[in-house]
């Protein structure tokens, strides 16, 4: 039977207060990447309380083989994907990149304005673009400095 790895990790960090951003592993499980955030902002303690907690979950009860892991916080340009994500950035500046075009777009940068039931809202260039949660394939907070 296969690991669900991303829900492992999930009701792990989970039970340690914490929400899973996003993870990723590099060079077929060289570095296992993990991105943690919490209400509060993410420190260097939160990131090595993690890491240790993860080690021992993913290495002794899981038996999932890694060389590195890393945990830390999601950053500024944090990645969006869960639904209730895109309604708590709502008014933020964001980047979405779509898996199928839209009027012939896959780019799109704008002003974050909520979800409606599936669909992402998104002011681009003064048009509220509606854009199907399927059809994002990556997005991030895009934040003026």
């Amino acid at each position: 039977m296969a690991i669900d790895l991303e829900a492992l990790i999930e009701k792990n960090i989970a039970k340690l207060g914490y929400e899973l951003v996003d993870f990723e592993i590099i060079n077929r499980g060289e570095l296992l990447r993990i991105f943690i955030d919490k209400p509060s902002s993410i420190t260097i303690d939160d990131c090595v309380y993690v890491t240790n907690q993860l080690k021992h979950i993913l290495t002794v009860e899981e038996d999932i083989i890694f060389d590195r892991l890393e945990v830390s916080s999601p950053g500024i340009n944090r990645v969006i994907k869960k639904l209730q994500d895109f309604e708590r950035f709502k008014g933020e500046k964001i980047k979405i990149k779509t898996r199928s075009p839209i009027e012939e777009r896959k780019n799109f940068a704008g002003v974050l304005q909520g979800v409606k039931k599936d669909l992402i809202l998104i002011e681009f260039n003064s048009i509220l673009v509606e854009i199907s949660l399927d059809n994002i394939e990556k997005a991030r907070l895009d934040p003026e400095f």
